[in-house]
């Protein structure tokens, strides 16, 4: 016989709910794998195969025609010590990434600063200025460009209204490089974007407090934009690095590398190789010199930040 306590326990206590069993089998990981899986398949068969493949042919002589004939880090070494065209490829590269990145940095920051503000219609400004960042890697913004800085392109027209009289700007070695970079610094939308994220994260207790003690706009933006923004900046900044290294498509358009080779960036070089002379081997090769070349850059980004960027959760800059 149960007691008094037990029967009392027993009628209070909650029933147990059984388990369906096609809930219990999408409880288990499995579910998680078979959502995923979409991305896997493309990821093994499309993106993780073609790499494994460029570096068994970056070893080899590979034209597409014939089979692999293995060289071994032949190509390798006629890259680096016998290549004066990857050498001058990678010169133009680095000019475009130096001058480009910062210059596409401070345009989107100083423009997220003032879409920040609160007036009337500014999310019709704000869609108004980031469209152009949707189609500015396009053929058609290429071209446009073209014909923009060409001999009777706008620029030109618009220097004739003050007498000045203009110049092919694409097809002078001094200032061929130069319109490139401003193309891409006018293709700020999306670092613009990040920037104003990160402006609303801003305490504006911080502003107040500053105000005041007496600081003005221009100490504010130092003492407290800034190191507030910097993952943000690092973020924008290595994003901005890694593209222009690959940058092709503005170079092949508008100035196809010239004049005299003074917009032949790496990219073009490795594009040419593999399928204007069909050296598919050292293609392969350039495109893993990249990778390295990339690779560095960002871990040298990585390794200087902590002297400048600020986290808030560790109380000051990054360890």
């Amino acid at each position: 016989m149960e007691s008094t306590v037990e029967q009392t326990d027993r009628l209070l206590a909650k029933p147990k709910k059984k388990k369906i069993p096609f809930l219990s089998r999408w409880e288990s990981p499995v579910a998680g794998y078979l959502f995923l899986s979409p991305w896997l398949i493309g990821f093994f068969l499309l993106t993780l195969g073609p790499i494994l493949m460029s570096l068994y042919y970056s070893f080899t002589d590979y034209s597409l025609l014939d089979a692999p004939h293995w060289l071994g880090a032949q190509n390798y070494k006629h890259i680096v010590m016998e290549d004066d065209t990857f050498r001058e490829s990678i010169k133009v590269t680095l000019l475009f990434v130096v001058f480009s990145v910062p210059l596409k940095l401070v345009t989107a920051l100083l423009v997220a600063m003032l879409l920040n503000k609160k007036i009337r219609g500014i999310s019709f400004y704000r869609t108004m200025i980031y469209f152009p960042s949707l189609i500015g890697t396009s053929i058609a913004v290429s071209i446009l460009w073209k014909n923009i800085f060409s001999k009777d392109g706008f620029i030109n027209q618009a220097l004739a209204l003050v007498g000045i009289q203009g110049k092919s700007w694409i097809a002078d070695p001094d200032t061929a490089l130069g319109t490139l970079v401003l193309l891409i610094a006018w293709q700020f939308g999306s670092a613009m974007i990040i920037f104003l994220a990160g402006l609303k994260q801003i305490p504006t207790d911080l502003y107040e407090a500053s105000s005041v003690d007496g600081a003005s706009k221009v100490r504010q933006f130092f003492t407290i934009t800034l190191p507030m923004l910097s993952p943000i900046i690092l973020f924008n900044f290595v994003q901005s690095t890694i593209n222009s290294f690959q940058m092709f498509t503005q170079a092949f358009i508008i100035t196809n590398g010239g004049p005299v080779n003074s917009t032949y960036v790496y990219v073009m070089y490795l594009y040419e190789r593999a399928f204007s002379k069909f050296q598919m081997g050292y293609a392969s090769a350039l495109a893993w010199i990249l990778l390295v070349i990339i690779a560095a850059v960002t871990a040298l980004i990585f390794a200087t930040s902590k002297y400048w960027v600020y986290y808030e959760t560790q109380g000051g800059k990054g360890k």
